[in-house]
């Protein structure tokens, strides 16, 4: 799906929803507990996002006197659908997400407030592993991508161009798989690469199907991957509620910078059944590694500049948005003051 199709379908649910979504509405009280509901929508269930389970399995967010409720959005464009129509209260995504709804003329935008990852979380993965791999190795081979004007297939194409490689002549990305099905399409398929969050990655190699041969996070340097947002109606609702959720996920953060990645394993194990703990040690060290999650979840203006400059550069952004109007930082610096 692209950028305007995300537009379309955006714009179609919200005219549809809008009645509903303020009649039900959103943060309701949790009568047994005492907490105030909150529904989080994310982009993707990854350990690429380990300080945010961190916070949930450590009971951060319960301190803070919220109930959580965890969606998997399987992404950043049904995750803002999920804001448009009230189906979440806040969405954690790549921002381009909120940029394209801000550039359409929406009065109640996406604001981000916390950036989590500081570098891309997805690794390029081959038939067989190669020590050697270099990116112009890409020519002429066929690779397995993500959706046009999402946040992985833009910064592997931003990856690409750094190496001389135009996108569209040398060499073959398939668009057409859906997010979350490209490893299983990859081993059962016959493409050269294949571009996989983990614990996909892994799994292939555990597998025998396939190797990691680069990491699209060191390679693309500090980019803001990822962050928190909510609709600015949100904002003025809940601000008490913004800043409890940022406080844990800051607790969440400053765990992971400061334990190992079997400590950190053993506490995010729960959030992933599928996968035994020592595999998600290896994945956690992987992007403990790569100096992947920030200090704090200050979203600086250099960040969301650079992500601007990774959208133009991919033909996704016609005219640049203001910092000021989709960041706030009030709520990251008072966390990390705390």
């Amino acid at each position: 799906m692209n950028k305007n199709s995300i537009l379309r379908t955006l714009s179609c649910l919200a005219l549809t929803v809008f009645l509903a979504a303020g009649l039900l509405g959103c943060g309701g009280g949790d009568r047994k507990s005492g907490l105030t509901s909150v529904t989080l929508s994310e982009v993707a269930h990854s350990i690429f996002y380990a300080p945010q389970y961190v916070a949930i399995e450590e009971g951060y967010f319960e301190d803070e006197g919220i109930s959580l409720t965890l969606v998997n959005g399987a992404g950043a464009d049904k995750v803002m659908t999920a804001l448009i129509s009230g189906d979440a209260d806040i969405g954690f995504m790549g921002s381009e997400a909120s940029i394209y709804v801000y550039a359409e003329g929406s009065a109640d935008y996406a604001v981000n407030f916390a950036q989590l990852t500081q570098r891309a979380g997805n690794f390029l993965v081959a038939r067989e592993g190669d020590p050697d791999f270099e990116w112009t190795d890409l020519k002429g081979k066929s690779v397995l991508g993500g959706r046009a004007g999402g946040m992985p297939q833009m910064v592997f194409e931003y990856i690409l161009k750094k190496n001389g490689i135009d996108p569209e002549k040398d060499l073959d990305i398939d668009q057409s798989i859906d997010f979350g099905l490209t490893a299983a399409a990859f081993m059962e398929g016959d493409a050269d690469y294949t571009v996989e969050f983990e614990p996909f990655a892994t799994s292939i190699e555990l597998e025998g199907e396939g190797a990691v041969v680069a990491s699209l996070g060191v390679d693309s340097g500090y980019v803001p991957y990822t962050a928190y947002s909510a609709n600015k109606s949100y904002f003025d609702e809940h601000p008490e509620i913004i800043q409890g959720f940022t406080n844990a996920i800051q607790r969440g953060l400053e765990y992971v910078n400061s334990h190992t990645a079997e400590e950190i394993a053993q506490v995010i194990a729960p959030q992933f059944p599928e996968t035994d703990a020592d595999t998600i040690a290896v994945i956690v060290g992987r992007y403990l590694e790569q100096d992947t999650w920030k200090e704090d979840l200050i979203f600086e203006k250099e960040s969301f500049e650079l992500l601007q400059d990774i959208l133009e550069e991919a033909g996704e952004l016609e005219e640049r948005v203001p910092y000021e109007k989709l960041v706030t930082t009030d709520y990251a610096k008072k966390a990390a003051s705390n």
